[in-house]
């Protein structure tokens, strides 16, 4: 797994690219906890295009992101979801919970 980190006004955005396993999921929790901790952001979102698997670490790494987000008075959003990840996030049920977006741009701007 890699991803890329960038800061748009108060909005994390996490570009990630590879698979969302158990080892890559603590890892990335780690570097956003890190990165929501120091940078003063309020929103966080999450963008899934070059994602090609997700197991239940990584539904669990977004459900706590979401969590300490939330708590905070921020959002969660999702954008670039295949058919995939868009069926484990309906069988979790995190689109209750997190916004999905058709892209960043969308996401950023409210739609």
């Amino acid at each position: 797994m890699d991803a890329k980190f960038v800061r748009v006004g108060t909005t994390l955005i996490v570009r990630m690219v590879g698979e969302l396993d158990h080892h890559a999921a603590e890892k990335l929790r780690t570097k956003i906890d890190a990165k929501l901790k120091r940078e003063g952001v309020r929103d966080l979102l999450f963008d899934f295009q070059g994602v090609q698997f997700m197991d239940s670490s990584g539904l669990g790494m977004v459900l706590g992101r979401y969590k300490l987000v939330s708590a905070k008075g921020g959002k969660v959003l999702a954008c670039g979801l295949n058919q995939r990840i868009k069926r484990i996030f309906e069988m979790a049920g995190l689109q209750k919970r997190i916004t999905i977006c058709r892209s960043e741009e969308d996401a950023l701007s409210g739609a």
